[in-house]
């Protein structure tokens, strides 16, 4: 083992090609005689993981192929799960360990009165898209048919969901709606009729939900649950824009402009959650980007960075202008400035200049768009060398000057935004945790629902107090670097370390290296970074040859794959295989991708890329985390463990012990033509669980099971038994990427895959598996009640962990901040355990996650994200470079990169390009 003077012995066998395919003969897994009883005492927990299977291939497309794709996968989930027969784990005890604080949570407790829950099924003809519409519609019903409602007050979720509190005078009974719409004048624009039909579905109470509350039931009753969320919802619904579950109004705390015709707006998320204190209302602080209510031609102008638009009036559009216009404006609702008001929806622009455009007038004479606003509307039209907007169909086009039409206000931009709009988004977004508990407690206010007569009559109230929280702060672990350094073992402080005084753990030994530069530094300023970089790993306790295999090489950013392969035949030439190839990256930004997959999957060469600004620095800081990375990448540690390598962390040193991290990207919505990516990374190493393999596959668009989740960690577990020679005998499995309505078919089909790994390596082989969740996309924000308890960013503490109050009534589940505060307010981590029979104590799991977030081998503090699952979707998110280049974006920021809905059939799943086996070896995504 490599903490024990001992290199890996040979290569694990490629089984897939860094696709994860499990192909080839099975490789013997000998039994040694020690693991014998272990072995067989682990076969009677059989029983435990039998009704987590049930059924023993992955789901198969058995639809006929006219069902469009979206609906396929609804199937087959459907197929996959009969959901309300699996069980999670349980909550074994509290955790103890820790030193206690008091921190306020941003959840509202629920008070409910008991009352007489009615569900009725609505149906409206002709059927509605919009739920901006239905709600219009019952409106009107109401309004003109009180006396069958009994003057109750009715919660309406905008489709089917009907509730009261109490019944109505009649089971099932039609209504005929008009809904007239008006303009802003109040005249009459059109009349629609609609039959709605309102029929009960259900009675429910309250008394399953109390009862699930005190723990006395396990299936959650999301029925009650759903008519009390749509209850706190109906008044929010009814007066703000609505996207996704947050509501967001002009009105409140503002609004600010991001670039470019767009700007951000505030608002607020809500989620109604059943928690260890009761019912919890869960409310935090939304940002949204939303177009600015202004002239067409001033959207324009903003979009294209014109500056004044009156001085580019006469300016030609670009085609490159017109297409970046087209997809800008597309499906944007704007009013006309001229004559009766009257709205219209963009389908695009027109395909010649306004001055251009001609249509049949009423005396059947042709007549210049140009022409007809003067004549009509005494207006001149002074951007007529500008493109018309189009609504309407390309057979009956409605052409619209530009100068004419104002974008309506409220509607959500729905693009990607670009990296200066993103910037000034997340600035909004980031508050200090003071102003981000303050803006909390104003929207608290602003959605009083004290006063709402709809909460009032269902007997729900909310409290307006954040909820305070019994937390404790876990200690930090020590960290053991190399006994020839002055600091053999560090103690981080508030989440932080410095190694001035330490050598890596084990250093890395580099003996052909070379240099490219694509940027234009010269030729000697390379040298100089060379040198430094070199000097820095050498003195951090690496050993690198000082010479490279060349002299550095530059090369053109546009010739990118023809020098990296010169470079290679080169070393190759000189029978010299490059261990790191140090590039210099291009001054523009957008080669990176290219430069991965060239390297990683074409030329079998690991590489460290560096931005040419930071080459100039040449700053301490930075030459030392690039070591940190050249370490892991050339196969060296750079820390462990203390309490590992002394064998004395529960459940994992006693016996050996594999850890995964999984997750799945997928990608931007929007686009269609690319498949989602799976990866799984595995510890290499025990007791030390610092090194860790990666393997990725690509898979069906958006499918978030792993479906070759068995063939991977089959791979991943031959390779531990060949860097360990050891079989692991336990498996602790973090899975990261997964909602609530995910849990069951994720825990099916992922701990099936697991068991049928170990079947096929061994006959009998079922080593106990911990299986947890890993959520970071939630809004529960954590704020320390004692001014005295932060860090300097004003953030909770790291290391602080919950596990009361806020967390689920009755499963296994925690909050942990593991990680120092850096700008806005920290996120804690959402750690769910789904099945666990290694029986971890709330304390042992507690411990040993926040432990972990202290051996991410980039930096040297500890992170948010346990590292499994934090190097799981860095393998990912490199693999999406090898098949979209360097449009690849990180999809993670709460709605930023957002688009159309993607079409009704998904493209075929496009392969990734092979890994080379060298490169798979290291831990080559970092």
């Amino acid at each position: 083992m490599y903490g024990r003077g001992r290199r890996g012995g040979s290569p694990a066998p490629t089984l897939g090609g860094g696709r994860g395919r499990g192909r080839g003969a099975p490789l013997p897994f000998p039994r040694a005689s020690s693991e014998a009883s272990f072995i067989s005492s682990m076969s009677q927990l059989g029983g435990e993981m039998e009704h987590l299977s049930v059924q023993t291939e992955p789901p198969a497309p058995t639809q006929p192929a006219a069902i469009p794709e979206p609906q396929q996968q609804k199937q087959q989930q459907q197929q996959l799960v009969p959901a309300s027969s699996v069980k999670f784990a349980q909550r074994p005890d509290h955790g103890t360990v820790g030193s206690r604080c008091l921190i306020r949570a941003n959840h509202f407790l629920v008070e409910l009165a008991d009352r007489d829950l009615h569900h009725y099924d609505v149906s409206i003809t002709p059927e509605v898209a919009s739920r901006g519409v239905n709600r219009a519609i019952m409106r009107e019903l109401l309004a003109l048919n009180s006396t069958h409602f009994l003057s109750r007050k009715p919660a309406y979720d905008g489709r089917k969901g009907f509730y009261t509190a109490g019944p109505l005078t009649f089971t099932s009974k039609d209504f005929v709606v008009t809904l007239i719409d008006k303009d802003d004048k109040g005249s009459v624009r059109k009349e629609r009729k609609f039959k709605v039909t309102i029929k009960l579905a259900s009675k429910t109470d309250l008394y399953h939900l109390k009862e699930f509350l005190q723990g006395r039931q396990r299936g959650v009753p999301h029925d009650t649950i759903q008519v009390l969320d749509v209850v706190l919802r109906e008044s929010p619904s009814n007066n703000c824009t609505i996207v996704g579950r947050s509501f967001f109004t002009a009105g409140l705390d503002g609004k600010n402009e991001i670039g470019n015709g767009i700007e951000c707006w505030k608002g607020f998320y809500q989620s109604l959650r059943p928690t260890q204190m009761g019912m919890s209302l869960n409310i935090d602080v939304s940002v949204a980007a939303f177009y600015e209510p202004i002239l067409a031609v001033d959207f324009v102008a903003k979009l294209l960075n014109l500056g004044d638009p009156t001085r580019a009036a006469t300016r030609h559009l670009s085609d490159s202008d017109r297409a970046k216009l087209k997809k800008a404006l597309r499906g944007v609702r704007v009013k006309v400035t001229h004559g009766e008001e009257k709205r219209y929806k963009i389908t695009g622009i027109s395909p010649s200049a306004t001055n251009q455009l001609r249509f049949a007038a009423e005396d059947g004479k042709q007549k210049s768009v140009v022409q007809y606003f003067l004549e009509k509307y005494n207006i001149r039209l002074r951007f007529a060398s500008w493109p018309a907007l189009q609504s309407g169909n390309d057979s009956r086009p409605i052409f619209l000057p530009m100068e004419c039409c104002k974008i309506i206000e409220g509607q959500r931009y729905s693009k990607k935004l670009n990296e200066k709009q993103v910037t000034a988004l997340l600035r909004e977004a980031c508050g200090r945790p003071v102003d981000r508990e303050r803006s909390i407690e104003q929207i608290v206010h602003f959605n009083d629902v004290a006063q709402d007569d709809l909460a009032e009559e269902f007997g729900v109230r909310v409290r307006k107090e954040l909820t305070c929280i019994d937390a404790r702060v876990l200690p930090p672990p020590v960290l053991k670097y190399h006994d020839l350094g002055k600091a053999r073992t560090v103690r981080p402080l508030m989440g932080q370390w410095n190694m001035i005084n330490a050598k890596l753990f084990n250093g890395a030994t580099v003996n052909f290296w070379m240099c490219v530069n694509f940027s234009s530094l010269g030729e000697q300023m390379a040298a100089s970074f060379c040198r430094a970089l070199v000097g820095m790993c050498n003195n951090k306790g690496m050993v690198i040859n000082p010479a490279p295999v060349f002299p550095i090489r530059s090369g053109h950013p546009n010739q990118l794959e023809k020098t990296l392969a010169e470079v290679h035949s080169m070393c190759n030439n000189e029978r010299k295989q490059l261990q790191i190839l140090i590039i210099i990256l291009p001054d523009v930004s957008g080669s990176y991708g290219t430069i991965k997959r060239v390297c990683e999957t074409e030329l079998g060469i690991v590489s460290q890329c560096c931005q040419p600004k930071q080459a100039r620095k040449c700053s301490p800081q930075y030459l030392e985390n690039v070591a940190l990375k050249i370490n892991v990448k050339a196969g060296g540690r750079n820390t462990v463990l203390e309490d590992a390598l002394n064998r004395k962390i529960p459940l994992l040193s006693d016996i050996p012990t594999i850890i995964f991290g999984a997750d799945v990207t997928h990608p931007q919505p929007g686009e269609d033509s690319s498949p989602s990516i799976a990866a799984i990374v595995a510890s290499m190493d025990w007791p030390e669980v610092t090194t860790y393999r990666g393997l990725v596959s690509a898979q069906k668009h958006r499918q978030e099971i792993i479906q070759d989740c068995a063939g991977m960690i089959r791979e991943l577990m031959i390779a531990f038994r060949r860097t360990t020679d050891q079989k692991p005998s336990r498996i602790i499995f973090y899975r990261d990427g997964v909602s609530e309505g995910q849990f069951s078919q994720v825990l099916l089909y992922e701990m099936d895959a697991i068991r049928k790994a170990c079947a096929s390596l061994e006959p009998n082989y079922l080593p106990p598996v911990t299986f947890i969740v890993v959520q970071k996309r939630h809004h529960t924000r954590l704020f320390a009640a004692n001014r005295n308890q932060t860090d300097k960013s004003g953030n909770i503490l790291p290391g602080t962990v919950v596990d009361t109050k806020i967390c689920h009534p009755s499963e296994h589940d925690f909050y942990l901040c593991s990680h120092p505060g850096i700008q806005g307010t920290s996120r804690p981590v959402h750690y769910h355990v789904l099945c666990d029979m290694n029986k971890f104590t709330a304390d042992c799991l507690q411990m040993l996650t926040n432990s972990l977030c202290y051996t991410y081998a980039r930096c040297t503090r500890s992170v948010s994200v346990v590292p499994p699952a934090y190097y799981a979707h860095l393998a990912a998110f490199r693999a999406r470079y090898y098949i979209e280049g360097d449009i690849a974006s990180d999809s993670g920021g709460g709605g930023c990169v957002t688009g159309p809905p993607v079409r009704r059939e998904a493209a075929p799943v496009r392969p990734l390009p092979a890994i080379s086996p060298n490169v798979k070896n290291v831990m080559f995504y970092c």
